[in-house]
């Protein structure tokens, strides 16, 4: 595992380079920027022997993932295989190259709740969107599909995709031995983000990344040693994933009755989080409570009301209980 460093927590991604016969097959690559492709320069002159890249498997399409593809893909000749979702998503985010949120962003911070302070701090930060963290990539990439067999490393790895955090997240699970290589979607002591953003505001990626963890639950036993995206590798997925849904459910049943009375998005900020979301939080926070919001509006626990000069409310259903 290469750590990768990246500037917010938890501070470093992990790649991966896997031995060829001619050459390596690497995993992951950090964000785009010149300490990231310093240190790859590095790498590939010293502990990776001046043997040529012949593959980059992105694992899904977030920045500190997939953030330098597109200079391995020119500087080095790179093949890039990924799921078609991640890099169609890779591709469309790239033309958001704005200075300024769009309306529809904007719009959709006042439904939060959002104040005047809080519009002007996501305006600055928006100004560092997905264009400049993310290399421009080349046309042409190799499409994964979900069940496909890869040979890399001397092994055959099976993909499976997981949701929820990313659509079509790439898990790769070893045939001949006991290796994931999990990305984000198995993490060993943080949860990763589970966002709702303004390019797709109803969607339930929530409802996903529960059934993902429940999915490979059952096909991932204890024994196997996981390879995540950040932290350390470890043993016991299947208790992870079973720890990290039953979280996601104890906080849906906090926000239910957190509605019992009619809340902003930003009011479930202290039920969900229980710290103080402080301006460097505001966006993460924003994203997650929306995710939340809109597992529970999909399975009929709460209701949404729109308002058009004010921010939406939330409330628990009354209909049929909880």
């Amino acid at each position: 595992m290469i750590p990768i460093p990246v500037p917010f927590p938890p501070g470093a991604v992990n790649c991966l380079a896997l031995r060829e016969v001619d050459g390596w097959t690497l995993i992951d690559t950090g964000l785009r920027g010149d300490e990231a492709q310093s240190l790859w320069a590095k790498l590939i002159e010293g502990p990776l022997e001046k043997r040529p890249i012949r593959r980059l498997i992105a694992t899904h399409h977030h920045p500190d993932h997939l953030g330098l593809a597109g200079w391995f893909q020119r500087a080095h000749g790179v093949e890039l295989w990924t799921s078609r979702t991640a890099w169609l998503f890779a591709r469309m985010l790239q033309l958001d190259a704005w200075t300024e949120p769009p309306h529809e962003a904007e719009t959709f911070m006042r439904r939060a709740g959002y104040d005047h302070d809080m519009m002007e701090r996501y305006r600055k930060r928006a100004a560092r969107n997905y264009s400049v963290t993310v290399e421009p990539l080349p046309l042409g990439f190799h499409a994964v599909a979900e069940g496909d067999l890869l040979e890399a490393g001397g092994r055959r790895w099976r993909v499976v995709f997981g949701h929820g955090h990313a659509p079509d997240h790439l898990v790769l699970i070893s045939e001949d031995d006991d290796l994931v290589i999990a990305g984000d979607q198995i993490l060993p002591t943080i949860t990763p983000n589970i966002g709702v953003y303004p390019t797709e505001p109803d969607a339930d990626p929530l409802g996903d990344w529960i059934d993902s963890c429940h999915a490979f639950a059952e096909r991932l036993d204890d024994s196997r040693l996981i390879l995540p995206g950040h932290g350390d590798p470890f043993r016991g997925a299947r208790r992870r994933l079973l720890d990290v849904a039953a979280k996601h459910q104890r906080a849906l049943d906090r926000l239910v009755e957190h509605l019992e009375t009619p809340r902003t998005l930003v009011e479930c900020f202290p039920v969900l989080y229980r710290r103080e979301i402080t301006p460097a939080l505001e966006g993460l926070a924003t994203v997650e409570a929306a995710a939340h919001l809109n597992r529970l509006t999909r399975s009929g626990r709460a209701l949404r009301r729109k308002r058009p000069q004010a921010p939406d409310l939330w409330e628990a259903a009354q209909i049929g209980g909880r």
